[in-house]
């Protein structure tokens, strides 16, 4: 006898092994043993198909249970073939090389450049415009051509004269992708590899460098135009573009690659809350509930991850400040583009090559509150000014704004409290829930779906304290649906049916109504 009161090789199976543990055998006498060609049994007349029996109590079977056990085998193959194509997914298609008539110019460009900076000035050059540009190197351009003993077709000639005036005055390669109103972002891995990104999705762009001499001198071009500097001794910067751009640089020795550059490219037109609400990112209630605290004065937290909208979203309710207000913006790069007449934006200064005369966004909140300011909009808070901010909220400068990085809302209120915990302030943690409760009204969490769609998920009040706690309740909520064939999300914007607790503040405003209907 065995431990379980079952003798020794009395298992039932060919192999005098013990049966598979869990498998129920049916209560009728045993029959012949099935061949491979008969169909699996069905378990004996007590024991009938989950499927044929209702349940007492219930109307009809539960559809789960009469399923296809095919259509899930299917749809799990499908995954694990996807998976499987994704692991043998080859990288080796990784360089923008440029090919055909690109490729021709960019040759040609190698052999006139040299010749035409021989016989140009660049002090003169540097003073011109590029149409003017063009004009005065269109006659030098054919004497070059007719030394090297190149002949050109009209279409060739204009081509390698935009890349010549690019490359004296302009960024190179990159002015092609910043002509592009359809790319937000630009990526520059190295000379040799760039990525862009189009309506949510990165792709390889068919430009390249010459080599990272090249692409080091555009990352400079770039720097010194807003007095910043790149080099191996600082090999990090940030700085902005005429038009606004975000830029970050990163150079040898940290960047293995070569040279990397990030732009991060905004909207020509200024973006509001009614194109977001009209392009889906938003509902109709929820930009009528976001204009209404805007123009409300409510103190605000937009959060995100990279690239989910932060920016444009602060810009689009800056629309709602009212144009008698005095706004001052601080950031580190200035990317905010008020539309206020009565705005002065702040930029922080990097310490210099001794690590002195650095200006922090800490130092510019101080700074900014004695500058007689009406709102303080910071572009991004990283640290300690996180203090200095929620100080500026709660005594009297209503109607300020910051963004900060974070996955969800309830995640933004303990990251504001690890922000300040982390600076040299010694407050209890306690105090400093208290103060966030005290200060901030609402929250607008932003994410950039896996489709490439950037939406409001979350819109959310801070009511207060209870105990320990920060209490917050819910406005509206992007709820997840399903996915289209071609791989748009589906999904719900829904309102909670809650009476908002800023609801007094919107009534010093007369938007009392308007916000209780947008909201329930």
């Amino acid at each position: 006898m065995s431990a379980f009161g079952r003798r020794n090789g009395m298992g039932g199976g060919a192999a005098g092994g013990r049966p598979a543990f869990g498998v129920a055998r049916p209560m009728q006498g045993p029959g012949p043993a099935p061949r491979p060609s008969d169909p699996m049994p069905t378990g004996g007349d007590q024991f009938p198909p989950l499927g044929s029996v209702p349940l007492p109590g219930a109307g009809a079977p539960d559809p789960m249970e009469l399923r296809d056990p095919s259509a899930g085998n299917a749809a799990n193959t499908d995954a694990l073939q996807r998976l499987a194509d994704r692991q043998a997914a080859s990288g080796e298609a990784g360089n923008s090389r440029v090919e055909g008539f690109e490729a021709s110019i960019h040759r040609i460009k190698e052999q006139v450049l040299p010749r035409l900076l021989e016989r140009v000035d660049p002090e003169a050059a540097a003073t011109l415009s590029k149409d003017e540009l063009a004009e005065e190197f269109r006659p030098i351009i054919g004497e070059v051509l007719a030394e090297l003993k190149l002949t050109l077709n009209r279409r060739e000639q204009f081509a390698l004269e935009k890349v010549l005036v690019d490359e004296l005055l302009g960024l190179g390669p990159l002015e092609e992708l910043l002509s592009d109103p359809a790319i937000s972002d630009i990526m520059v891995n190295g000379p040799e590899q760039t990525f862009i990104e189009r309506k949510g999705k990165l792709e390889l762009a068919n430009i390249q460098f010459r080599d990272e001499e090249h692409l080091f001198q555009i990352a400079q071009r770039i720097c010194n135009s807003v007095g910043r500097r790149v080099d191996q001794t600082t090999p990090l910067a940030d700085a902005r573009l005429k038009d606004g751009s975000r830029v970050n640089v990163i150079v040898p020795p940290l960047s293995l690659k070569g040279t990397a550059i990030s732009i991060r490219k905004f909207s020509a037109k200024p973006i509001t809350l009614d194109m977001m609400a009209n392009g889906g990112s938003m509902s109709q209630k929820m930009a009528t509930a976001l204009k209404i605290a805007g123009a409300s004065r409510f103190n605000i937290v937009i959060s995100g991850g990279t690239g989910s909208g932060k920016t444009t979203m602060l810009n689009a309710l800056s629309k709602m400040i009212d144009p008698g207000e005095r706004v001052l913006t601080i950031e580190d790069a200035a990317e905010l583009r008020l539309q206020q007449p009565h705005w002065l934006p702040l930029e922080t200064r990097p310490p210099n090559l001794e690590g002195q005369g650095e200006i922090s966004i800490r130092d510019l909140v101080k700074n900014a509150l004695r500058m007689r300011p009406d709102r303080i909009i910071l572009g991004e808070i990283r640290g300690s000014e996180c203090f200095d901010m929620l100080a500026a909220m709660n005594t009297g400068h209503d109607g300020s704004m910051c963004t900060l990085h974070s996955n969800s809302p309830r995640e933004a209120l303990a990251r504001m409290e690890n922000m300040v915990m982390m600076s040299d302030i010694k407050v209890p943690k306690e105090a400093i829930s208290r103060q966030i409760a005290d200060s901030v009204d609402l929250i607008i969490q932003v994410k950039r779906l896996r489709d490439g769609s950037r939406r409001v998920t979350n819109v959310t009040e801070v009511i207060g304290m209870e105990g320990p706690v920060i209490v917050t309740q819910e406005l509206f909520k992007f709820e997840y649906l399903d996915e289209s064939a071609d791989g748009k999300i589906i999904g719900e914007y829904r309102s909670m049916g809650l009476r908002p607790y800023t609801l007094d503040k919107a009534k010093q405003y007369g938007f009392d109504q308007a916000m209780l209907e947008a909201c329930l």
